[in-house]
């Protein structure tokens, strides 16, 4: 360490004459005097690194106390903020996936303001199963023999796998051996589960043969995976669930099939591409089906697991199903969902996610005008505004390679880079996030609520007004 270095290092305050600053300041009074102290110690810390590593420090202890305010101030924000998603992403995995409908957030308010049911039994008057609340809907929603709910898919793959096959071979085809988002990974939660991995066939090609070869007295599972965020298309083979279901009822073993999207509807009939629903797959013979509660189906995060009562039970059964199970504010959001589902239209119209889906290209074009004009009555803001064709899309790991047409504003400054305007406009107190194209921002209208549109206007005018203040 050279001089110049340790002579800066000895400038720091002492800790004492920090804290007697902020004492005076009354900062005292308003925060726990341990966490004071905890954030000026570290703010030192982080004034000795900094000199140590050749940069810029305050280093008088009215600075210092200033970056303590700073950083005592920051921690009493919330980090989690609601933000509005301008990029046409559906489901974007990173901002939350599905808005939950009203009647979700009505019922989570309903159920956690005081005491609930959870797991009481109202006409006993004695324990009952937090399962049972959510039990009924589902299986007149699905032709499933009973269900079970845990915390997201993940763990409901992996208490299914831990559950039918533990210490024998699952068997699944190569080329449904996924990743997504987030480093997931279908391998390596089997290795979790306790399942011996067993794969059969080709990356692109796999048969029923394959799979009847490679069943024996270490089966434990088969198991078929929807392929999520990814299409292999042109020279391919796929066993379908009819005929792998019959070959596991033929040996006497169960088979799994990760919807890892549940999807309740006929997308079809909305333009969008063909998915198979949940009753559809319990029809076809799957012992067990897995999928998410908060992407097709439009709720809360959940892991739905459904199927033959022998089975479940079993999965219920398991302790590891303790630590894995979801909570009243959860069981709410996902029951109040289900509801809508009831009457299918309602569930379209209800639930942003579908509604987002399914809505046709005039409507977003109605809304994509309401922006313009609202941008366009921006004064001096040396803006260039245009309205284009584009695409959305689901996210989420929901209809991979399916574009869905939509209608978009470009936005150009003659003052400001496209890449500045975007930084600042994630900055806000209510964040727009938002995507670039070149030299331009794009919002993405289908996943913009008419709502939203002043706040994405006043988001604006904000970015422009910090660049005149330079």
């Amino acid at each position: 360490m050279d001089e110049a270095v340790k002579k800066r290092l000895k400038t720091i305050p002492k800790m004492d004459d920090v804290l007697l600053i902020l004492k005076e300041r009354g900062i005292m009074k308003n925060v726990d005097k341990e966490i004071v102290k905890k954030a000026s110690r570290r703010t030192i810390e982080d004034i000795r690194s900094a000199i140590r590593a050749g940069r810029k420090a305050p280093l008088t202890p009215e600075e210092v106390a200033d970056k303590v305010v700073g950083t005592l101030f920051n921690l009493g924000e919330y980090r989690l903020r609601p933000v509005i998603n301008a990029t046409g992403v559906i489901l974007h995995t990173n901002l939350g996936r599905a808005p939950l409908c009203r009647e979700a957030l009505d019922r989570v308010m309903a159920v956690s303001r005081g005491y609930s049911n959870l797991e009481f039994d109202l006409k006993g008057g004695q324990r009952g199963s937090r399962y049972d609340h959510l039990r009924e809907v589902l299986l007149e929603l699905t032709g499933a023999e009973d269900a079970v709910v845990v915390n997201n898919n993940a763990a409901a793959v992996l208490l299914a796998l831990n559950s039918l096959s533990e210490g024998k071979e699952a068997v699944v085809s190569r080329g449904e051996l996924i990743e997504i988002g987030g480093e997931f990974r279908l391998p390596e939660i089997m290795e979790k589960s306790g399942a011996i991995l067993r794969e059969v066939g080709t990356t692109n090609k796999t048969y029923l043969a394959d799979y009847e070869s490679a069943v024996s007295e270490f089966t434990g599972l088969l198991m078929k995976v929807h392929p999520s965020n990814y299409r292999i298309s042109g020279f391919t083979s796929e066993v379908q669930l009819p005929d792998l279901a019959a070959l596991g009822r033929r040996c006497g073993i169960p088979v799994l099939n990760d919807l890892g999207s549940g999807c309740f509807l006929d997308l079809d009939r909305y333009g969008l591409d063909r998915e198979p629903t949940v009753r559809e797959v319990v029809a076809d013979g799957a012992d067990v089906v897995t999928f998410s509660g908060d992407k097709l189906l439009g709720g809360p995060q959940a892991g739905v697991i459904l199927g033959k009562k022998e089975f479940l039970e079993r999965i219920r059964k398991n302790p590891l199903n303790r630590a894995l199970r979801i909570g009243k504010m959860t069981l709410a959001a996902l029951e109040a969902t289900l509801m809508l589902y009831l009457k299918p239209e309602t569930a379209v119209k209800g639930l942003r996610i579908l509604r987002s889906m399914t809505e046709d290209v005039p409507s977003v074009e109605r809304r994509a005008k309401l922006l313009f004009d609202s941008l366009s009555s921006i004064p001096d803001s040396g803006l260039h505004l245009s309205l284009i064709k584009g695409v959305s899309m689901a996210g989420g790991g929901s209809l991979p390679g399916s574009d869905i047409p939509s209608v978009l504003i470009a936005v150009r400054s003659s003052r400001i880079s496209a890449s500045r305007i975007e930084s600042r406009l994630r900055s806000l107190e209510m964040p727009v996030v938002a995507r670039i194209a070149g030299e331009e921002v794009l919002f993405d209208l289908r996943t913009i609520t008419e709502e939203e549109i002043p706040e994405i206007k006043k988001g604006l005018e904000a970015a422009l007004a910090k660049e005149s203040r330079l």
